[in-house]
C-alpha cells in the first residue's frame, strides 16, 4: 500500500507554501506541477529558462517550443516568461529560488545528496544540481526508497560523489516522508498500511518516529 509516483508528488505539492518561488528538477520532481493546489500561487522555475511554468498540457496539444529542463512538453501559466539560461542560473545562484524538488542516487542522515553520477561507471550529469543545492534556500527530494537491487537510498554517509553536503531538508519515498536529523532518519509521515519497523529494514540509517 505504498504510495504511487503521483501520489508522492501531489503530497509534496501539498507541502510547498504560498508565495514560493520552486525548482524543480528532472525525473519524478517534474510531477509536482501537475499537482500545485487549485489556488494556491506557486511560481515553478525550470533551469534552461522558464519562470511561472504550468502543468503538462494535455495530449495532442505539446509544444516542443516549450520544453522544461529535462525536454518534457509543459504550459504557462499567465505572466509566465522566458529568458537566457544564464539569467535562469542567476536566478538560482542570487539566492532566488525558494525550494527546489530534486532526485537522488542517495542521501545521508546529515543531509548530503548523491545525484549527478552513480560512480566509476557511471555518466555523468551534472546538470543545474550543485547550483541548485548551494543557491535554493530549502532542499527536497523525491526518490524511491530503495534501488532496483533492494538497496537503500537512505543511508547513514554517502557512498557516491556528492552534489551537496548537509543540504536536504526533507524526502519523499513511497514509503514515507523522512527528515535527516544528522546521524539519523525522523519518520515524519508514513505511507498508508506501513510501519516504523518495516521502513526501518529498508533505511541503511537509524529511523525513529517523529514526536
Amino acid at each position: 500500500m505504498s504510495w504511487t509516483a503521483d501520489e508522492i508528488a501531489a503530497i509534496a505539492a501539498a507541502e510547498i507554501p504560498e508565495g514560493a518561488f520552486v525548482n524543480l528538477g528532472i525525473g519524478q520532481p517534474e510531477r509536482i506541477a501537475d499537482f500545485i493546489p487549485a489556488g494556491r500561487e506557486v511560481v515553478l522555475h525550470s533551469e534552461n529558462g522558464i519562470l511561472g511554468m504550468g502543468p503538462r498540457p494535455p495530449a495532442a496539444e505539446e509544444d516542443m517550443e516549450l520544453i522544461n529542463a529535462g525536454k518534457k512538453p509543459v504550459t504557462l501559466i499567465p505572466g509566465g516568461a522566458f529568458f537566457h539560461h544564464a539569467d535562469s542560473f542567476a536566478m538560482i545562484r542570487g539566492g532566488h529560488i525558494d525550494i527546489c524538488v530534486l532526485g537522488a542516487y542517495e542521501v545521508a542522515a546529515n543531509g548530503d545528496i548523491a545525484n549527478w553520477t552513480t560512480g566509476k561507471d557511471g555518466v555523468p550529469a551534472v546538470g543545474g544540481a550543485m547550483d541548485l543545492v548551494a543557491g535554493a534556500r530549502s532542499v527536497r527530494v523525491i526518490t524511491t526508497h530503495t534501488t532496483r537491487a533492494g538497496h537503500p537510498k537512505l543511508l547513514q554517509m554517502l557512498s557516491l560523489p556528492a552534489t551537496g553536503r548537509g543540504v536536504v531538508d526533507r524526502i519523499y519515498t513511497e514509503l514515507g516522508i523522512f527528515k535527516p536529523m544528522g546521524e539519523t532518519y525522523r519518520l515524519l509521515r508514513a505511507a498508508p498500511g506501513e510501519t516504523l519497523d518495516a521502513i526501518a529494514a529498508r533505511t541503511g540509517a537509524p529511523l525513529r518516529q517523529a514526536d
